[in-house]
């Protein structure tokens, strides 16, 4: 049996009501970057909006595996929107969520809050859900909920980038004028589906990339904006440097080029900036 369901059984009878003099008013969690969504709402299965009902707290020595300075919560909730999930899901959800105590040691109240879930179904428990990170209960906002939305949709659609998982090969070939080059550089996803890039070089201009997602280069696309799905795969699962493996030719010159290349694509795609541990 999921331990999430061992732990709901175990803990049901052990709740105590969270509101009171101890508790106060749920501060919104820290800042979160368009990869710490894109991190959480990718993987996982249901993504759903949810009016948060009833709290009740889990007793400490209940709680196995709960992080200093944490509350552990038994949580009801109204399901309100269902944003993803491929099978049907109760209008009335529960799951377990620890959080953090303020600097006064008091535990933050959430009930009445509406919240964004990004859990999973927990097998034969109709209406139990698992979050699928410790922080995976986002505090509601307008703007989350559209970067979520978008990231979801672009997901979906037939020519999404796949997952890089790292480069393949790649190989710099010199133009017929001094200066001119073309790099071309594979990239290795998950799922197979191509995606590659192309650096081009021409006398007196400055340096030019695109990114390809099909076996046909010429039909390449302009670099991808910022907090976008491609910027996303690009940015926050390349390796910073190009790996020695993946050149095709022992062309010192050419390898330069190549390098110098990869690391323009890099500067341009920017940091994938991630606040979360």
């Amino acid at each position: 049996m999921p331990r999430i369901a061992l732990v709901l059984m175990a803990f049901c009878a052990t709740l105590a009501p969270v509101d009171g003099a101890e508790s106060q008013e749920f501060t919104p969690q820290r800042e979160l970057s368009y990869a710490d969504i894109a991190d959480l709402a990718l993987g996982a299965p249901i993504v759903a909006l949810a009016q948060v009902d009833r709290t009740r707290r889990v007793d400490e020595e209940r709680a196995t595996g709960l992080p200093p300075n944490h509350v552990r919560y038994y949580v009801e909730a109204e399901l309100q929107t269902l944003i993803r999930s491929a099978n049907a899901v109760p209008a009335r959800v529960t799951y377990l969520v620890d959080m953090p105590l303020d600097a006064d040691g008091r535990r933050p109240r959430i009930r009445d809050r509406q919240m964004i879930l990004l859990a999973a179904p927990v097998p034969g428990r109709r209406g139990e859900l698992q979050l699928i990170a410790p922080d995976a209960q986002l505090e509601w906002t307008e703007s989350r909920e559209q970067t979520i939305r978008a990231l979801l949709s672009e997901a979906a659609s037939d020519d999404a980038p796949g997952t890089v998982t790292g480069v393949g090969n790649a190989f710099s070939v010199p133009g017929t004028l001094p200066g001119e080059s073309e790099t071309q550089i594979f990239l290795a996803t998950s799922d197979g589906r191509p995606v590659s890039l192309s650096i081009l070089r021409r006398p007196n201009q400055e340096p030019r990339w695109m990114v390809s997602m099909s076996e046909i280069v010429d039909r390449a696309s302009p670099p991808p904006e910022r907090n976008s799905l491609l910027w996303y795969r690009l940015a926050c699962f390349l390796p910073e440097r190009l790996p020695d493996a993946s050149m095709e030719t022992t062309d010192r010159n050419q390898i330069a080029i190549a390098r110098q290349d990869y690391a323009m694509v890099m500067r341009d795609l920017g940091e994938c900036t991630r606040y979360r541990s």
